[in-house]
């Protein structure tokens, strides 16, 4: 994996895949947490990058606990989640067959059929074998932007990963907290600038929230948060110090360093 390329995105929920996504596609063999986790994943339009790997490093799973990822795509987030915290039960939820398929076979590529499974379907239309309430931590890298909002992509498989679809912001909430348990926690990755409006939907059913931003540089804004809740609590938020992931030439900041390669857990 290069990990300057772009973020991960997540394709419309609610959407029948583009037929092309249906079709065998060109994949590369990368990896993730500097080789501890091999990744096959397509070749164009969707590619993994940090998000993910940022995300299940904020999860606070223990052992012996069922952990749901929302939207898994190939399975990156609940990959690196299964290796940090090995006696958690991770599932994956994944609209498109081609991509929840790529996710089965990394999971059987890094020796994880013990620990983590995938489960092709629709948040919209929830598949039975996901029952509600069933999970201590469900965590979700929904698309990052709004329909109309978006510039057109040049691969289409990318532009239906980036634009939200049937199933909006409010609908992914809705699902993660209809599949926690009480007490359980919920945890989204995405832009800063949509952090107003996930606050917004959040508010009044959740308490314990946590907000950390991560900066791209020192003197740089936030392009990225994660925002961590809990279910049944009546905690008041907090605004954490944050994240910065670069230094001034470029490198990982040592912090950062010890989470995307070491796979180290971002402890809120």
């Amino acid at each position: 994996m290069t990990d300057t390329q772009k973020p991960p995105q997540r394709p419309p929920a609610g959407q029948p895949a583009p037929a092309a996504a249906q079709q065998p596609i060109a994949v590369t063999d990368d990896t993730l947490l500097d080789g501890r986790v091999k990744l096959r994943q397509p070749r164009e339009g969707y590619r993994v990058a940090i998000d993910p790997v940022l995300l299940a490093a904020a999860v606070p799973a223990q052992a012996g606990e069922m952990v749901l990822d929302v939207g898994a795509g190939v399975g990156a987030a609940m990959l690196c989640l299964a290796w940090r915290v090995p006696g958690a039960r991770v599932v994956g939820l994944e609209l498109q067959r081609t991509l929840g398929q790529l996710a089965s076979r990394n999971i059987d590529a890094n020796g994880f059929d013990d620990r983590a499974s995938i489960v092709i379907g629709d948040l919209q239309r929830p598949p039975p074998r996901l029952a509600p309430t069933s999970f201590t931590h469900v965590m979700a890298n929904p698309p990052y932007m709004e329909p109309g909002r978006a510039d057109p992509a040049p691969h289409a498989g990318k532009a239906a990963a980036t634009v939200e679809g049937e199933a909006d912001l409010a609908a992914w909430v809705r699902f993660c907290l209809l599949m926690a348990k009480q007490h359980g926690t919920i945890t989204f990755i995405h832009r800063a600038d949509r952090l107003d409006q996930l606050l917004a939907i959040l508010s009044g059913r959740v308490g314990d929230i946590a907000v950390l931003p991560f900066w791209p540089g020192a003197d740089k804004p936030a392009g990225r948060v994660i925002v961590q809740a809990r279910r049944d609590s009546n905690a008041p938020m907090r605004l954490l110090p944050g994240l910065v992931l670069h230094r001034p030439d470029g490198g990982y900041t040592a912090p950062a360093e010890s989470i995307l390669r070491a796979g180290a857990p971002l402890v809120l």
